[in-house]
């Protein structure tokens, strides 16, 4: 009864399942069209929003840096001898010259602690480039000074009070004893906002000043405009109080009212795209200072959906700012509705034609179709010598003809089954043989390397010092660290004991693998060689072992160069030779004091002879004192969110502990990083050693 209540006719059975499927078709394809649409735009607007981010984010800091690299080549000109501090009429004309070299930039300037000042730029508008002192000569009070072409000092355009160490860029920077940014502020005499970075200078321990560049922040504004991500979509920058740094609307950051600039707030600047994402994310998170990590909304302006982005900027001298992309719904969605609504239109059309051709192409095979269904089912049943009769239908007639020849193949196929079934067989097993040779030889080829890995990294293992070996040397307390980002790093350290004199070397070859670790090895020889040969000399020490490395680095065609630091120790007192990272020198009390290694030597393997570029630097030391030296896969070192562990970080900790012994000190500060760094993968070598005075020795020093 089943059977016989659902039949139908050939015509209904043909017509009336296309016709639902052409309406099903029609249907999803409408509902999809739309799904995706909104999915792609929502997809485009966020890729496009990082992108902007991105680049936003690469463009502040190498645009941020440069005042800082301009205070580093000002310091090492005044270290080196080649500027001289108290010579206000050189320094003066060196920033003038400074200042014609570099765009976007304020004043490049000087404080010294007894209350002079030297610096050079944009006093007022349209008088070019101006130098400014206070001095004896100057009744301590600021002249600027006009200049002509050369820098010469022409006349004095503006006389105004001036006490130099009282000012607030001079004292931050003095308190704070490192590179900082002043808040950013505004010259009404040029109409534009700016921002300082600081540094302080010392001489032999002592504050005797401070060194800055101004730097004009027109320029963010300018490439913010010049991005062209979208017709009616805004990127902005603000401070952490909502103050505009640079957007790119049509209307400025800070405008000039009564000869004063005025800065805008983000939230209540008159573009309605930048006001409105502030105020939701300000209602988001309750303060802007909230915004820790990158985050998405979306908003309503004037019912209109639109994409916000922020992405929170720092860099390492404390500048804090929130990148903020708005991006609208309908810079994307016109051409996708557009297309939504051919495509529903045109899916009409095909349902309509595709209907009406189906029941004309019913009638017209249902008789033919009946004849070949029949046929078909006598060659179902195994009667392949059957024949079907062919139709007056050029269609059917090839498929009558298909029907006959296909029963003769099926005959034949029968016949040769079992001969290509037993011929395939034999091509597989072949195959599979050559794939399982294959297979073997890469499995050998794979352990071979393994091997030669896993013997380098126990070579560089079984060199390193040994904890009984550091144990046996009496003034001293060492402990060391090392661990490699990849099977075979390219940190070096070592501790040697020879007649009283203790000599610690630490390096880092570039890159990681199978060339920095035997780099590593041969260092380590190098240094234990010419330790054997009581060499003392830091000039020729180094030199010696320069040569030697590159020599086999030629030798190896390798790119490889490492940074070196050596450091002899004997009766309380330290030298420290070679460029590599700071040196720390902790005192009894926690007191930390950084030596720069820069100009103490040169990177090993670069350059056949650098005897002339090696320096030393001798430290004394008493019971309780003692040195921290590290790779810079400690404060290169990132957590999730891209922040650097940094060098500050790792002096807090050593202080803090520097009471414990070494080896409790060097567990707090690698528990310390590793705290830090969380979940993110390491992607450098980490070395770290610890070298401490023991307390209650009676130290001779010479």
């Amino acid at each position: 009864m089943a059977s016989t209540l659902w039949q139908f006719r050939l015509r209904t059975a043909l017509v009336l399942p296309f016709v639902l499927q052409i309406v099903a078709a029609v249907g999803l394809v409408g509902y999809l069209s739309f799904r995706n649409g909104q999915k792609a735009v929502t997809d485009l607007a966020n890729q496009l929003m990082i992108q902007v981010s991105d680049r936003t984010y690469r463009h502040l800091d190498d645009y941020l840096l440069t005042p800082h690299q301009i205070n580093q080549i000002n310091i090492d000109a005044i270290e080196t001898g080649l500027l001289d501090i108290n010579d206000l009429d050189i320094a003066g004309l060196y920033f003038w010259k400074q200042v014609q070299a570099f765009d976007n930039l304020g004043f490049i300037s000087y404080g010294l602690s007894d209350g002079r000042f030297i610096g050079a730029g944009p006093v007022r508008a349209g008088e070019g480039i101006s130098i400014a002192e206070v001095s004896a000569r100057t009744n301590w009070k600021i002249n600027a000074h006009l200049t002509d072409g050369k820098g010469n000092r022409i006349k004095v355009t503006q006389v105004a009070p001036y006490d130099t160490v009282t000012l607030e860029w001079y004292t931050q920077a003095a308190q704070a004893g490192k590179p900082i940014w002043t808040s950013v502020y505004s010259l009404d005499e040029l109409n534009f906002i700016a921002v300082g970075a600081m540094r302080p200078m010392y001489a032999k321990g002592k504050l005797i000043g401070v060194i800055g560049v101004d730097l004009q922040l027109s320029n963010i504004t300018n490439f913010l405009h010049n991005l062209n991500f979208s017709k009616s979509g805004r990127i902005f920058i603000m401070e952490r109080d909502g103050q505009l740094i640079g957007n790119s609307g049509p209307q400025p950051s800070f405008i000039k009212v009564n000869n004063q600039v005025k800065r805008f707030s983000a939230l209540n600047i008159s573009d309605p795209a930048i006001q409105a994402a502030a105020k939701a994310l300000q209602e988001r998170f309750g303060s802007f200072k909230n915004l820790k990590n990158s985050a998405r909304i979306n908003i309503k302006i004037k019912g209109e959906n639109y994409f916000v982005l922020v992405a929170p900027w720092q860099d390492k001298f404390g500048l804090d700012w929130p990148i903020v992309t708005v991006v609208p719904e309908s810079d994307f969605m016109g051409q996708i509705n557009a297309n939504t609504r051919t495509t529903i239109i045109l899916c009409a059309i095909a349902f309509t034609v595709a209907t009406a051709i189906g029941i004309f192409t019913a009638r017209w095979i249902a008789t033919p179709i009946e004849a070949i269904t029949q046929a078909s089912e006598y060659m179902a049943n195994g009667d392949l010598d059957r024949q079907v009769k062919t139709s007056s239908l050029i269609e059917l007639k090839k498929l009558a003809n298909s029907f006959n020849s296909m029963a003769g193949q099926l005959k034949e196929s029968f016949e040769t089954l079992e001969d290509k079934v037993t011929q395939r067989t034999s091509e597989l097993a072949t195959a599979n043989a050559e794939i399982v040779t294959l297979n073997q030889r890469l499995k050998a080829e794979n352990m071979r390397m393994s091997a030669e890995l896993y013997i380098l990294k126990q070579m560089q293992q079984l060199i390193l010092p040994k904890h009984p070996e550091m144990q046996e040397i009496e003034d001293l307390d060492i402990a060391g660290f090392m661990e490699p980002a990849d099977e075979v790093g390219g940190d070096y350290y070592d501790i040697l004991h020879t007649d009283g004199v203790v000599t610690i070397g630490i390096g880092d070859v570039t890159g990681h693998g199978l060339e920095s670790g035997i780099l590593m090895v041969m260092t380590q020889a190098a240094v234990r060689t010419l330790h054997q040969l009581r060499e003392s000399d830091p000039v020729r020490f180094l030199d010696t072992i320069n040569r030697t490395i590159y020599q086999n680095i030629q030798r190896m065609s390798s790119d490889k160069n490492l940074t070196l630091a050596i450091l002899n120790y004997a009766c309380g007192t330290i030298s420290i030779s070679g460029q590599h990272e700071e040196t720390i020198v902790v005192r009894k009390n926690g007191k930390i004091e950084r030596i720069d290694t820069i100009d103490l030597g040169f990177p090993i393997g670069l350059d056949e002879n650098i005897s002339e570029l090696i320096h030393q630097v001798l430290v004394k030391l008493e019971p309780g004192d003692g040195v921290v030296l590290y790779t810079d896969g400690i404060p290169e070192a990132r957590n999730i969110y891209k922040k650097f562990y940094g060098i500050e970080r790792l002096c807090e900790v050593v202080s803090i502990n520097w009471h414990k012994s070494s080896e409790e000190i060097k567990q707090s500060a690698i528990d310390d990083l590793r705290e830090f760094i969380g979940e993110q993968k390491v992607f450098d070598d980490i070395t770290l050693v610890i070298v401490k005075l023991k307390d209650g020795l009676t130290v001779k020093h010479f």
